[in-house]
């Protein structure tokens, strides 16, 4: 991962952070390995996972949250 926000980007840094079983568990609203999805529904997604309600099975840890954060915030690259 990036350790520069403003170079990360959803591809190389965001992406990977969702596993197969994240991803199939949310395709019925929207996918978690499309850009276009997670760009769309960013804040919705960053909202569940401040709270630890994403993924299912556990929060991740702070600075995965941390990342996704400021992708969101550092004008979501491709």
């Amino acid at each position: 991962m990036s350790d520069d926000a403003q170079s990360a980007s959803f591809e190389r840094d965001i992406k990977p952070l969702f596993r197969e079983r994240d991803r199939e568990s949310m395709k019925a609203l929207f996918d978690l390995w499309s850009y276009d999805d997670v760009r769309s529904n960013s804040q919705q997604i960053l909202g569940v996972l401040k709270d630890g309600a994403m993924p299912c099975d556990g929060a991740w840890p702070t600075a995965q949250v941390d990342l996704f954060e400021r992708w969101t915030e550092t004008g979501m690259n491709a």
